[in-house]
């Protein structure tokens, strides 16, 4: 069993193992992983950007049309997306600033839930659209906006946005890509890299600022 379970997270960050997990999960697994990814905290390391990506890479070299697409992956992936991020939403609303005050373990960062909380700060409402693209601030910038007491109906509405163009933009992106790449699926590893570094980049850039900005404060 734990050999088992020590493959599969082997496999989701191994560009050719992420394509055998797709082949032995379909779309289910997809929808688990997205799922917990942005629903609950254990979630926060998983690869969203890269499993979207290599699933429309997948469906092209497969031969899966797009209507077919569509209905049994687009829409079903977009669906668990935005109803992981409800959940997440209502853990902020009844656990609140308690959250604020949780140790630190294996499957929680406090340090993650700060960087999410000034993300929110910095953005407000389109902060859940944006951090749908920013790996880890997509996992918490749910409960953050649930401890904010952002009106539902509000987070709602932007939380469907930001689901939609998330998962559309990834899986139909690997999908034109396979289908406009020969044999794309022998670069797969390129693709993976290039996906990664670019889902990674705000997140650098915005540690980066927050630490010029603490250097500045200290020079002064």
């Amino acid at each position: 069993m734990l050999q088992s379970i020590s493959h599969f997270f082997q496999s989701l960050y191994d560009p050719q193992g992420l394509q055998q997990l797709i082949s032995w999960g379909g779309p289910t697994l997809v929808c688990f992983i997205v799922f917990i990814e942005t629903g609950l905290f254990a979630g926060f390391f998983l690869p969203g950007d890269s499993l979207l990506v290599t699933a429309g890479i997948f469906a092209a070299t497969s031969g899966v049309s797009l209507q077919l697409l569509l209905v049994r992956l687009l829409l079903p992936v977009m669906g668990c997306a935005i109803i992981g991020d409800q959940l997440g939403y209502w853990i902020g609303r009844k656990a609140g600033p308690a959250m604020y005050r949780r140790e630190n373990s294996f499957f929680f960062r406090r340090s993650h839930l700060q960087r999410a909380h000034d993300f929110y700060e910095k953005y407000g409402g389109r902060a859940v659209i944006f951090a749908r693209f920013v790996p880890i601030i997509r996992t918490f910038c749910p409960p953050v906006a649930g401890a904010a007491l952002m009106p539902y109906l509000r987070y709602l509405i932007f939380d469907i946005m930001g689901g939609v163009f998330w998962v559309g933009a990834m899986i139909l992106g690997g999908y034109f890509l396979g289908r406009s790449v020969p044999n794309i699926g022998r670069r797969i590893d390129y693709v993976i890299a290039v996906v990664v570094v670019a889902s990674l980049l705000p997140v650098v850039i915005s540690i980066l600022r927050a630490r010029r900005a603490v250097a500045r404060g200290e020079a002064r």
